[in-house]
């Protein structure tokens, strides 16, 4: 418990988050107002259908054997992301408003630092993602070969270094020594933290924009020297939908969160003009809003993934030829078009007796990336 009194000259180690909070100008009501009800009741509600929503992503992809390729892994470790940050919220909406005052330093600690630990895990995902599809596209692939060991250790590393920048405030880097250096929004936050957790979330925004930006023109570059074969012409297809796809993910992303960092930083650098406790609850809302919007993307873009979904909730058993959870559109390599071939003209002269396809674990079809 935080008891009134100095721990050692200087120093607030054991005053209380209401202490902090009167400190800043970050004043919170003792009593519950209608607002407050409406906010963590809305709240509440977006977390559970996040946290819903990315667990039907996350057993889409190891459902469906269709998804298995790292950059499918990778955009699962992004909805595990978003699926901590669904329950970073809730946690976060148990522990907001009047309740705030009664927080331990250490519980206000952990509620911020799960949070911190969504963001950047979200953001080292779409990195990872950016430089996985930098890979591949330029060596005119629809997956990297890289293996699946690999891109379980990038994914334990992403996390490694998410819970570690989570964790930096509390290993002190703080103001409960600098009352002067504290954060209004985050008020037992340094401002020279804000600042720098703001600034590398910017700056690797900006970072990953350049990638796709020259992801896109080397794409079309391309694009038109190729020739007009058909499988040529479906590889790029696929290629090009699939990159709009992450690149809609990247988009949503950046326009969910900057706001909220840019006045993280306009806060840190001490700017009393600004008010930023006037956006601080839009921004939030924003930023939550994010976690819900991956789902929506996989539904309208991927074929597979929406049948894959439709599975899932209705618990139905695939029956016939398709029991593997496999879709009957495959995307066509050349090879594959050449064994097509073979099966027609074995099938003629079976007089058209069905074959059985030897290509069920193909990557997903153009047709499936709308």
């Amino acid at each position: 418990m935080d008891i009134q009194t100095d721990d050692t000259e200087g120093c607030y180690l054991n005053r209380s988050v209401k202490f902090f909070y009167e400190k800043s100008g970050k004043n919170i009501s003792d009593h519950w107002s209608r607002r407050d009800y409406v906010i963590v009741s809305l709240g509440m509600t977006v977390c559970f259908i996040v946290i819903f929503s990315n667990l039907l992503v996350i057993g889409a992809i190891l459902k469906n054997r269709r998804f298995h390729f790292p950059i499918y892994y990778l955009l699962g470790n992004l909805a595990l992301a978003d699926l901590f940050s669904g329950v970073s919220y809730l946690h976060l909406m148990f522990h907001t408003g009047p309740w705030t005052i009664k927080l331990s330093k250490y519980q206000w600690f952990v509620r911020q630092g799960l949070i911190d630990t969504s963001l950047t895990a979200s953001v080292l995902n779409l990195l990872a993602v950016a430089v996985e599809r930098h890979q591949t596209i330029f060596n005119m692939q629809l997956h990297s070969k890289m293996s699946t060991r690999r891109v379980f250790v990038i994914m334990i590393f992403i996390w490694l270094v998410a819970i570690v920048m989570g964790l930096v405030p509390t290993m002190g880097w703080h103001c409960l020594c600098d009352l002067d250096k504290c954060s209004t929004m985050a008020p037992l936050y340094s401002r020279s933290y804000l600042v720098f957790w703001a600034l590398l979330n910017l700056l690797t925004f900006s970072i990953m924009v350049a990638v796709y930006t020259r992801i896109f023109l080397y794409v079309r570059h391309k694009s038109k020297q190729m020739s007009q074969h058909t499988t040529q012409m479906r590889h790029r297809e696929t290629v090009l939908n699939l990159m709009k796809t992450v690149s809609m993910i990247l988009g949503w992303f950046v326009i969910c969160w900057t706001p909220g960092l840019v006045v993280l930083l306009l806060d840190g650098l001490g700017c009393d003009k600004c008010k930023v406790l006037r956006y601080e609850k839009y921004c939030l809302v924003l930023a939550e809003c994010n976690s819900l919007v991956n789902p929506i993307i996989y539904s309208f873009r991927d074929k597979d993934m929406r049948r894959t979904f439709r599975e899932i909730l209705c618990c139905l058993c695939q029956r016939g030829g398709d029991k593997s959870g496999v879709s009957g559109v495959n995307f066509n390599t050349l090879d594959h078009e050449n064994s097509k071939s073979r099966d027609m003209e074995l099938m003629e002269k079976s007089n058209g007796a069905p074959l059985i396809s030897k290509h069920s674990d193909e990557a997903p079809s153009p047709d499936s990336w709308n």
